[in-house]
């Protein structure tokens, strides 16, 4: 079991990055919590990771936070929860607010994210609810050392939207809610952000 990466960022185009450890390149899925804190391109970074072994695929999903993997690892658990739908919970809240929705059983606030329906909110809610308390909290632990760089702003939008579409907005959407995100100036992270922030504000 691969538990924790540490190296250098080849290339981000959410959700996907390649860290290079020890001349090998590791492709890893990430939610869009842990690449709004990655070093740019060419820096170091500290992954803890989950792997997934399937009959036709390995994959590896990486995290700046013990908390964020605890939670997607509890969120595979659920009956209906893929790893997709994982990454696109904690791509649109983080380990904190997630637990904060469960407590108050605010499904309302979960039905926000792309494909999760009333009833998989309240799947969320049930099987979760005794879960979340023990999820652990704490620091990064590959701590950014410095923000975020992306393209030109044609590629950043480009990146936007596919990340978008990769988390299970339909294209259309992803679409719009990129173009309304986009002041011409942003990152791809920032477009990410600020489109799935617009969209999860009652």
């Amino acid at each position: 079991m691969i538990g924790r990466l540490r190296g250098e960022i080849v290339s981000k185009h959410p959700p996907q990055l390649m860290l290079e450890v020890n001349g090998v390149g590791y492709e890893l899925e990430a939610p869009m919590s842990t690449f709004y804190d990655l070093p740019p391109v060419g820096e170091q970074v500290t992954l803890v990771t989950h792997l997934t072994v399937r009959e036709d695929a390995q994959l590896l999903y990486g995290f700046l936070r013990e908390e964020d993997r605890a939670l997607f690892r509890n969120l595979l658990k659920v009956n209906g929860v893929g790893a997709r739908m994982a990454l696109a919970i904690l791509s649109g809240m983080d380990a904190r607010q997630f637990a904060l929705c469960v407590r108050q059983e605010d499904t309302t606030a979960l039905m926000r994210l792309p494909g999760i329906g009333k009833k998989t909110a309240q799947r969320l809610v049930m099987e979760l609810r005794d879960r979340v308390d023990a999820v652990p909290t704490g620091s990064p632990v590959g701590v950014a050392s410095s923000p975020s760089t992306g393209g030109s702003e044609g590629s950043a939008l480009v990146d936007a939207i596919g990340a978008l579409t990769a988390l299970g907005y339909k294209p259309a959407d992803a679409n719009r809610m990129a173009r309304a995100a986009d002041d011409g100036t942003k990152t791809s992270e920032e477009i990410i952000r600020a489109a799935l922030k617009a969209v999860n504000t009652p």
